[in-house]
């Protein structure tokens, strides 16, 4: 596959990059090694002012990374700007909190049966190269919320883009070494997928993480199991959006719209699958149907647009054929189902809905990776979470009802990595982030994403 930039808003060819020959990833990999053994040692206050003043420069580089990710992948460049903020947010929080978040954990005394002076503690260590695989359709973020927490622990990376986001995958490694970082701790490799198995089994990487489909992530875990590497796997995901009769109806409605269409609909805890007790069916059917009929779409870098194209031209073929096959096995198109004819140029598909949606289509099963959404009806709680868990996947869930027993029923019994109540599923560095069944193992963000690339280890002292 080229390593190139192609503008999804008009499918041109931007610019084209050669990949890493063998060479050229040798000396990535030597340069990592070496970099982690000094820069492990680095006091974690001297990682926090590396980390503050890679923030600093995002900051200011803001309005033209911005650009070049709609270029790359053809987000709206408003949400793009919003992109770079929180991945500089996101920094300063791991900055501000690495001391603590990595402080040794001193387990109670009385804890320590007959310890006859014994001492103990939990310290955690830095893993060390760590390969992250990332995808295209958050390409700053998904890559920060890996870095911030996996520099600041001590270890350092190597990047492995998506082949389509070469820009800012280049920019990446730049903005760390404008940052101060030592020579080594983060590195673009601009290869294909097909170098990855090389390097992951290469004995200096230590561990993996990728975020992507899941044929890469079987792939990838294959390797990392063959090898007994550590990896974290975050997935596809087909995210249930539950209302109950007790919720704000209009206001559910409203944020569906956001859920559904953020980042043009790709985005693996967008809301997909939109659950509805019947007697709220007809007005939120209603309501969702007109909101997203009267989205704006068009040219990504309008100020003005609130979806874009879609990142390839075979991402829109793929879509097109789930919605098609479901509509001739007898799927209503509420709005949308096609190509805009105003917009002959680019990636673009109209925000759709799809209603009278059955187990026998294969969009129930799998993943609609753009503005799609599927409306179901339900008769009650237990219909709900039943339909909520038929899915292969498990990555967040969002659930709008006012009821405590409500709340406590689908807390407990949906098959998801987070449950977000009267809100739309989001991540944040304060919260870990993951799914469970085919949507991955394994958590990002907060103290258990730091974590799973630290070598968690016992300490004990005799008297």
């Amino acid at each position: 596959m080229p390593i190139a930039t192609v503008n999804p808003a008009t499918g041109e060819k931007v610019a084209t990059y050669d990949a890493l020959d063998g060479p050229g990833v040798e000396r990535k990999l030597a340069a990592a090694a070496a970099a982690f053994e000094s820069f492990r040692l680095l006091p974690l206050y001297e990682r926090a002012r590396l980390l503050h003043s890679a923030a600093d420069l995002l900051d200011h580089d803001r309005p033209e990374i911005a650009r070049v990710m709609t270029v790359e992948m053809g987000k709206p460049v408003t949400q793009a700007r919003a992109e770079a903020a929180k991945c500089a947010k996101a920094m300063r929080w791991y900055a501000e909190r690495g001391d603590a978040l990595l402080s040794d954990e001193i387990p109670d005394p009385a804890d320590v049966e007959d310890s006859g002076g014994v001492t103990a503690r939990v310290v955690f260590r830095p893993l060390g190269v760590v390969l992250a695989v990332m995808p295209w359709n958050f390409p700053l973020w998904q890559v920060v919320r890996f870095a911030a927490p996996a520099l600041m622990a001590g270890n350092v990376g190597l990047l492995k883009h998506a082949s389509n986001v070469p820009q800012t995958a280049l920019y990446l490694e730049d903005l760390f070494r404008r940052a101060g970082y030592p020579e080594g701790c983060f590195q673009t490799l601009l290869i294909g997928s097909g170098a990855v198995e090389g390097v992951l089994r290469d004995p200096r990487v230590a561990a993996a993480t990728l975020t992507g489909s899941e044929p890469a992530g079987r792939a990838v875990a294959a390797v990392a199991g063959d090898e007994i590497k550590k990896t974290v796997l975050e997935l596809g995901g087909s995210d249930p959006f539950v209302v109950m009769p007790s919720s704000d109806v209009e206001r559910a409605a409203r944020v569906a719209v956001t859920a559904r269409t953020q980042n043009n609909g790709q985005s693996c805890i967008a809301a997909k699958r939109f659950i509805v007790h019947e007697d709220v069916y007809d007005e939120f059917a209603d309501r969702f149907t007109q909101g997203m009929r009267a989205l704006r779409v068009g040219d990504p870098l309008d100020e003005d647009t609130e979806v874009g194209p879609l990142a390839t031209e075979r991402g829109r073929t793929d879509l097109e054929e789930l919605v098609d096959e479901a509509v001739e096995s007898g799927a209503t198109v509420m709005c949308g189902g096609r190509r805009p004819a105003d917009l002959p140029h680019g990636w673009y598909y109209e925000p759709t809905v799809l209603a009278d949606v059955t187990e026998a289509m294969r969009i129930h099963h799998e993943e609609a990776f753009g503005p799609v959404a599927t409306l179901y009806r339900v008769a009650d709680l237990d219909e709900a979470v039943a339909l909520a868990n038929d899915t292969p996947f498990g990555l967040s869930s969002n659930v709008w009802t006012l009821e405590e027993a409500e709340i406590t029923r689908f807390t407990r019994d949906l098959a998801a990595g987070g449950v977000f109540f009267n809100g739309m599923t989001a991540s944040h560095p304060a919260f870990p982030f993951g799914g469970v069944k085919r949507s991955g193992h394994g958590r990002e963000l907060s103290a258990h994403g730091m974590h799973e690339f630290c070598n968690i280890t016992t300490v004990w002292q005799g008297a």
